[in-house]
């Protein structure tokens, strides 16, 4: 039986025997108050066995987001849709289960010696960007990424905006080492769209946050790849003329739990790695800026719009953050 919670009541003070205990009966309704208001915001539902178990996994990242912006750090959490999940779930259903080995991507960028501009957002320099979507239930991190970058590669060459087929990835670049839901490289999706001789759009091969049989149309195809630029593991220099001077970029990094409730201002992490075997996933780089000193990267994420900021992050740059030089790269178009 589904158990549909109202918030008529929700926050009532409860009697108690003693000043003690209303105090603690009054903190316990106040968290459930804050408890079924979330579940109403996100549209979550459980059944009554299931209710219990997210309820106390809320809470504990709730005190945890308290905690941390009770602190001084440079960015801020908040609640969000995956609040009710511990972060074993959470690298399970939105993060690579299968290892990337980032360091056997073939590196060919060759990066000039600048200057280059103090900040750059692809965002403001015309229509280039696609809006936020959302991966799912599904660690397809990588395709968005994928689409991300050649969508704004293709815009700026052509002028023309297109939204790529996520689910085509998902369903049919397995032979270049991208395994659907578990995982994959941008720069092997790239390689994939070379050779496969294109791309459908998102309206002929829809999302569906799950693998299925690939059914791609070469003659539906409307984007292509003419080339490969990777950049050289671990030159964020080369990264920052990349976005500067040609296009977005693709890049992985490691995820830890910090990073999932993430709200606004610049992600730092002391408990995240800077080795590419520990990348678990794939966003895209569309500027970089610096705020009080601290230099960042401004990162659309796959997680929706309503994640983040609007669905995108600012990540500390210069320090190879959480591996974030890793694995970068992105596509030249063939218009």
């Amino acid at each position: 039986m589904w158990l549909v919670l109202a918030l008529l009541g929700a926050g009532a003070w409860l009697p108690g025997p003693s000043a003690c205990g209303a105090a603690a009966l009054s903190a316990s309704s106040l968290e459930n108050f804050h408890f079924r208001s979330w579940m109403l915001q996100h549209r979550k539902k459980y059944t009554s066995e299931e209710y219990h178990q997210r309820q106390q996994t809320f809470l504990s990242n709730w005190r945890k987001i308290s905690a941390h912006n009770a602190g001084n750090h440079t960015f801020k959490m908040a609640l969000n849709q995956f609040s009710d999940m511990t972060f074993a779930e959470i690298k399970k259903k939105y993060l690579w289960s299968e290892p990337q080995n980032c360091s056997a991507t073939k590196s060919n960028y060759l990066r000039g010696s600048g200057p280059y501009p103090r900040a750059v957002d692809w965002r403001k320099k015309g229509n280039f960007i696609t809006p936020v979507k959302n991966q799912g239930s599904c660690g397809s991190c990588w395709t968005f990424s994928t689409t991300g970058a050649l969508e704004s590669a293709v815009a700026i060459a052509t002028g023309k905006l297109l939204s790529l087929a996520e689910q085509q990835l998902v369903d049919c670049a397995e032979d270049f080492n991208n395994h659907g839901c578990q995982g994959g490289l941008p720069s092997q999706a790239f390689e994939y769209i070379r050779y496969n001789k294109g791309i459908m759009g998102e309206d002929t091969y829809p999302y569906k946050a799950r693998e299925g049989t690939c059914k791609f149309q070469s003659k539906k195809a409307i984007a292509f790849v003419k080339d490969v630029a990777n950049i050289t593991i671990n030159d964020e220099k080369a990264m920052v003329e990349a976005v500067a001077l040609y296009n977005p970029v693709s890049f992985a990094f490691e995820v830890t739990s910090d990073f999932v409730g993430y709200r606004k201002g610049i992600y730092s992490s002391k408990s995240c790695h800077k080795t590419p075997d520990k990348v678990n996933h794939a966003v895209l780089a569309v500027g970089y800026g610096e705020r009080n000193g601290v230099p960042y990267w401004i990162v659309k994420n796959s997680w929706g719009p309503y994640w983040g900021m609007n669905g995108y992050f600012l990540i500390e740059r210069g320090k190879n953050m959480c591996g974030l030089a890793a694995c970068a790269s992105y596509p030249i178009p063939l218009v």
